[in-house]
């Protein structure tokens, strides 16, 4: 009976293995379709950023063989509940450790006064890369066990069959790549995106600098949080709970990928943003579920009620971030309409400078900034402007009985107009 049992299970990896194998298939397929063309323009950028193009084949390769062997023989189903929280939180401090120790062998080589800094660091860089090669041992079994977490309450939320997630989990932590941004300057506008290597902050500003001057674009690099290849791109982190965000939000673009919200991602219009705000509403909402169930302690306590108190003194006014930065988007939109773009330009250093006096880090705030970032409406508030898709998206998750429902009506609607008719009809 024993025996029979292993057999069986290891049955089962194999066919959720054949599975992802499967989708992965489907998806290179379709990405193909869905990737902007190799025009002049796209060739041009492609020149000047040379030698920074991130290599997504090897990166695949080896996600792809880590993957399979976790999934054919990984010990996660036979660990408890309560193991597998623990080594999850303890692979979390690790990496913190780890992370702290590279800050500090960083500070070592930036500090003037170190004569030597490779030997004054060397035994900073010996104990982090002890460090890294254990939590490299550790990764792709914390990997399944998230993944699993996962699993469990999205099949409970209506997203399986006979028990199992369809598609399958696939996801893989890993330094991420850049993502260059093109918009033109008359308009903001999600033109071209192009995948780098990640550089530091001294080499984007220079080849943002060259790529503006010689095509006359607004361009910027962003880090990214997830690319939903498969397996998915997860940028590494020490929060549980943004781990947990982030497969969700990744897993709900493989799953599109079956429906028109997905096969129609088009990177530069709007169904790019109806998708990219589904998930990040979605990201969100079931990503608290998960911590709910398996990290308690981790779930941000609820706001307390105000206590009845005598009325206190007017305090100065707050810097509202969220509506100081629709004025920014609203204002620069009506400006570049009657075509004042250097004014435009000018008028978003002014106001990233205001950010930056109360506490925003925002390196360059330009049309590329608007473009990508609006394309994410459940996130930074008010860079949308006046763009319907985020209260659009939210209104038919208020009006949807449950999760599975909400994504059952969107995934299948491609257009802003689409979307605002379906959020009036609801009831």
């Amino acid at each position: 009976m024993v025996a029979a049992a292993v057999v069986l299970r290891v049955f089962r990896r194999l066919l959720r293995w054949l599975a992802r194998l499967a989708l992965l298939v489907i998806m290179l397929l379709t990405l193909q379709y869905s990737t902007p063309p190799f025009g002049a323009d796209w060739m041009a950028i492609a020149v000047l950023a040379k030698g920074q193009q991130f290599d997504y084949v090897g990166w695949e390769i080896n996600a792809v063989a880590v993957k399979g062997g976790q999934t054919l023989w990984g010990i996660h189903p036979f660990m408890s509940e309560a193991d597998r929280t623990a080594l999850v939180r303890e692979y979390m401090a690790d990496l913190a450790a780890a992370q702290a120790l590279e800050s500090e062998a960083a500070a070592i080589y930036a500090d003037p006064a170190v004569e030597d800094p490779a030997l004054a660091s060397a035994d900073v860089r010996a104990r982090r890369s002890r460090l890294r090669a254990d939590l490299q041992r550790r990764q792709a079994l914390v990997e399944a066990i998230l993944e699993g977490q996962v699993a469990a309450v999205l099949v409970d939320e209506g997203f399986g069959l006979a028990g199992q997630l369809l598609p399958p989990i696939s996801m893989r932590f890993t330094q991420m790549p850049n993502l260059l941004i093109i918009s033109p300057r008359d308009e903001i506008r999600f033109e071209m995106g192009m995948n780098l290597n990640p550089m530091p902050v001294d080499e984007q500003a220079a080849l943002e600098a060259r790529i503006d001057a010689e095509r006359g674009v607004s361009s910027i690099i962003v880090p990214l949080g997830g690319i939903a290849l498969y397996p998915a791109m997860i940028l590494e982190t020490t929060s549980i709970e943004y781990a947990l965000e982030t497969f969700t939000h990744e897993w709900l673009h493989h799953y599109l990928f079956a429906f028109a919200l997905g096969l129609n991602y088009d990177f530069a219009g709007e169904t790019r943003i109806i998708n990219e705000t589904t998930a990040q509403v979605f990201g969100q909402e079931v990503g608290r579920l998960v911590l709910e169930r398996y990290y308690p302690d981790l779930v941000p306590p609820p706001a307390e009620p105000a206590a009845d108190a005598a009325p206190l003194p007017p305090e100065p006014p707050v810097f509202d971030f969220g509506s100081e930065m629709h004025e920014t988007r609203m204002t620069v939109d009506k400006l570049l309409s009657l075509g004042f773009v250097r004014e435009a330009e000018s008028y978003m250093e002014k106001r990233r400078q205001l950010f930056l006096r109360h506490g925003y880090v925002i390196r360059k705030l330009n049309q590329a900034w608007f473009a990508f970032y609006g394309g994410y409406q459940a996130g930074t508030p008010g860079v949308a402007g006046d763009d319907p898709i985020g209260p659009a998206v939210r209104a038919l998750r208020d009006a949807s009985p449950s999760l599975h429902d909400w994504i059952v009506t969107l995934r299948d609607i491609t257009t802003r107009d689409q979307l605002v008719q379906a959020a009036a009809a609801a009831p």
